[in-house]
């Protein structure tokens, strides 16, 4: 009888986030931040029709990057959770820390048991009434979710966006500054973004019930004059 093949379990943890942080680090970066009246998040991504921003539930964002089709997969399942939970219950019962938790069990979940963890990083952004209520939690590849203080970066050359956006990051600036500020530290000094490859879209802090909404090419191009 031949001897199953054994890895540590150590060994076994180390190999599975070496190779979901190589994948995620082959796609581009996205960034949110807080701004005067709400948060806003920008993400370099060169397709028209693939979104890695989206709205979950009223005042709740989504945003991801690695492998698209794992972390649309988590945005269906985020859409359906927060429908189920807000027709069961009540539509304040969603939040964004509900779904974060949820994602946070079925991501770590994967990368406990599965071969092949997901390569994916994602974002919940919550709107509050008042700035002090804004939520941003970081879902990393195995599960920990990270609650950020005024702005959020995921994937890419992480750590390189992060030493150019936390030198010029105001959560009281303009709609306009904080856009050219996620912008600039996308791209970096020798590497300028064009607005057809950004992504943007806003959280606005108001009475509305839908505090989402998308900014189109044209609209990002003005603001960044």
């Amino acid at each position: 009888m031949s001897m199953p093949f054994y890895v540590p379990p150590e060994q076994m943890m180390r190999e599975k986030a070496e190779f979901a942080r190589k994948g995620i680090a082959r796609g581009r970066a996205l960034v949110a931040l807080q701004y005067n009246n709400g948060i806003v998040l920008v993400a370099e991504n060169p397709s028209n029709n693939l979104r890695k921003i989206s709205e979950i539930y009223d005042r709740i964002a989504f945003a991801g990057v690695g492998k698209y089709n794992e972390f649309d997969l988590l945005r269906q399942a985020g859409v359906r959770a927060a429908d189920l939970t807000g027709l069961q219950y009540s539509r304040r019962d969603v939040d964004g820390r509900g779904l974060a938790n949820q994602y946070a069990q079925i991501i770590g979940q994967s990368f406990t048991h599965e071969s092949k963890p997901l390569e994916v990083e994602i974002l919940i952004a919550e709107i509050g009434h008042e700035k002090e209520t804004d939520r941003l939690f970081h879902i990393t590849f195995d599960g920990t979710v990270i609650d950020e203080n005024v702005f959020c970066i995921l994937g890419g050359d992480s750590d390189a966006v992060q030493q150019r956006l936390q030198t010029s990051v105001d959560p009281n600036a303009s709609l306009q500054q904080a856009i050219r500020d996620a912008a600039a530290a996308l791209a970096g000094p020798d590497r300028p973004t064009s607005t057809d490859e950004l992504e943007v879209a806003i959280l606005v802090r108001s009475d509305q019930r839908r505090c989402f909404s998308r900014l189109n090419h044209q609209q990002v191009s003005d603001l960044l004059k």
